[in-house]
């Protein structure tokens, strides 16, 4: 038992170095707080530009990569772009999009800090706590990493949602690795699914 007075110093020292783990968690938190910021800071600047401020609608323009109709010279290269007066539909639907990507990645932190210092660090004594999230009661290695892979997927359908939007201003083979890459990720988390369905099966059947 690991709070046997017996147990040996060698697997109690192992036992004990989990909570080396701790810093990384404490570091994820710091990390959400940076997401709860950039979100915050992203939304002022949309309510701002929403009002008529040029320089809030210049900042959101340049934070995501938006370019407006080109203006070309007689031959046809690019010579600079019309300015942008206000704040139009696409522009809007770029930062939601980018504002739920936030929410999506901070989703992901939590689900990693919580699931996985109840997983690999110590109980979270949370079993009766009204605020439990659903998630956590039957969390455990297996579960954990299948919920993280279904929400990369979602994080990465917010990335290629936003590149389809703006495609013009992309290349034609930006969007077609984007696409390739969302695929791949999409292939990996199925074979992640069933291969945790393949060792529970085998599971039950011992």
């Amino acid at each position: 038992m690991p709070n046997d007075p017996q147990l040996r110093p060698l697997p109690r020292l192992i036992f004990a170095s989990r909570w080396l783990q701790l810093p990384l968690y404490l570091g994820l938190i710091l990390a959400q707080a940076v997401y709860v910021y950039q979100f915050w800071t992203e939304l002022v600047h949309l309510i701002e530009a929403a009002f008529g401020n040029q320089g809030a609608l210049e900042m959101l323009v340049k934070s995501i990569g938006y370019k407006s109709t080109a203006i070309k010279d007689a031959a046809g290269a690019i010579i600079g772009y019309e300015p942008i007066a206000k704040l139009n539909e696409t522009i809007l639907m770029l930062v939601v999009l980018g504002l739920i990507d936030v929410v999506m990645i901070s989703n992901l932190l939590i689900m990693v800090i919580v699931g996985g210092y109840e997983t690999f660090v110590s109980r979270l004594g949370l079993d009766d706590h009204p605020d439990q999230p659903e998630w956590l009661g039957h969390v455990n290695a297996s579960v954990l990493k299948v919920k993280l892979g279904l929400s990369i997927i979602g994080i990465s359908s917010i990335h290629l949602l936003k590149t389809f939007i703006n495609a013009a201003n992309y290349d034609v083979k930006v969007l077609m690795w984007q696409t390739i890459i969302h695929v791949v990720f999409l292939a990996s988390a199925l074979a992640i699914a069933y291969t945790d369905k393949l060792l529970n099966s085998s599971h039950d059947r011992h």
